[in-house]
């Protein structure tokens, strides 16, 4: 008598309003939705993370800074070769014992084992360096014809990853940004080659390569990273303003 139900029987209906039980129900039916969303627009990985993130990084540089240490104490390439080797399994372990993805150290201990084997075979230290040296002219020179044919690698790579699609070469802000972030990398790339294919061939090989090698590495890699992040970050900022301003334009036009 108090209420009255609707023809459906459904949702019991007092002065207008839905009963607090049925307005308690949706809220919560509400909150359930938002979180489903939220599970299902999970965030993809980022590149840094797909390779291991900062530690990944940071670990892949161990084999080198304990072969360098080692040959400047030793003199002796068995010895450097074989400290090297073994930071490169203990990183594995390492990363294996915290639970950490091990793709990134398997893939340092297999480029330490073919430097190691190279320097074996050429009987020198700074063999140990030369995969190292013709890797950065090979990534360097991938990255300038991405450029060359209008599809810079970090903005393949980057939607690639997160799954966006490649759609933004249709954007010239943001094919623009790319272009900036690969040039940082062809910069890097062609830097190291330079550099170190020239101390290889001379004198100062054994005493400065590998010291080189190392302040050439992570450091300009952070570098180079943090110039991609601005410039995704500026082209893509500058690319939603366009559009925001074309939308804007397209709504105070006359029907």
């Amino acid at each position: 008598m108090g209420g009255r139900a609707d023809r459906s029987g459904t949702a019991p209906v007092r002065d207008g309003r839905v009963s607090r039980h049925a307005s308690d129900a949706a809220r919560d039916a509400d909150d359930d939705a938002d979180e489903s969303a939220d599970a299902a627009e999970e965030r993809a990985p980022t590149l840094l993370e797909q390779m291991g993130g900062v530690t990944g990084l940071i670990s892949s540089a161990v084999p080198v800074v304990v072969f360098v240490i080692a040959q400047a104490i030793f003199h002796t390439l068995v010895a450097s070769i074989i400290a090297a080797v073994a930071s490169a399994v203990a990183v594995a372990v390492w990363r294996l014992v915290r639970g950490e993805k091990l793709q990134p150290a398997f893939s340092g201990l297999f480029g330490v084992a073919v430097c190691a084997f190279i320097a074996w075979r050429t009987g020198q230290a700074k063999g140990f360096f030369l995969l190292g040296i013709w890797t950065s002219l090979l990534y360097g020179g991938v990255f300038l014809i991405s450029m060359v044919v209008r599809r810079p690698l970090v903005g393949t790579l980057w939607h690639l990853v997160n799954g966006d699609g490649q759609g933004w070469r249709h954007s010239p802000y943001l094919r623009r940004g790319y272009d900036i972030a690969t040039l940082a990398w062809v910069i890097v790339f062609g830097a190291r080659f330079v550099v170190q294919r020239w101390l290889y061939d001379s004198a100062y090989a054994d005493t400065w390569l590998g010291w080189v090698r190392l302040a050439m590495g992570v450091p300009l890699a952070v570098l180079a990273a943090a110039v991609t992040v601005w410039a995704i970050r500026r082209a893509t900022e500058e690319a939603k303003s366009r559009a925001d301003d074309a939308d804007a334009e397209g709504d105070a036009a006359p029907a």
